[in-house]
């Protein structure tokens, strides 16, 4: 599993993502390029504005917790079309450059604060995570949409 702090793997992402175009195709699921894009952004924006975000109940905490976290945090990459979570989905047209410039940051940024940054650090939906799980939930989610499109 590639390592989302190390300056190497960051921009290996950055590379793949800058092989992209708008009219790049999919080769399984719904979403277009640009939407593919702004759903890639959707876990920056938990780590970076958790405060825009809605917090699940507490029986949604717990079965997200007990049920979903194990297989998001893992090293096993996911399959093709696995269920999305509804706010994951992104359904409207969307900016690519704009998502493009935006998800490269989110990169950068991540890889600049370091694994330090995210050991301990609080997921809304899954509580304490380790900076390991952070790095194998953020990289299986790259890796999945990357290979999606075909980079």
């Amino acid at each position: 599993m590639e390592d989302v702090f190390s300056t190497k793997d960051a921009q290996n992402y950055i590379d793949r993502i800058n092989n992209l175009t708008p009219e790049t195709q999919r080769k399984w699921g719904k979403m277009t390029v640009d939407q593919v894009l702004a759903h890639m952004n959707v876990p920056y924006s938990f780590i970076f504005e958790p405060e825009k975000q809605k917090k699940p109940g507490m029986i949604a905490k717990f079965l997200l917790k007990n049920f979903v976290k194990p297989k998001v945090v893992n090293n096993i990459p996911y399959k093709q079309n696995i269920p999305t979570s509804p706010v994951f989905i992104i359904s409207d047209a969307r900016n690519f450059e704009e998502e493009k410039k935006k998800l490269i940051g989110n990169i950068q940024r991540v890889q600049q604060l370091g694994r330090e940054a995210f050991e301990g650090k609080t997921n809304s939906s899954f509580g304490i995570l380790t900076a390991q799980e952070w790095n194998n939930m953020l990289a299986k989610h790259l890796n999945h949409h990357l290979q999606q499109f075909g980079v």
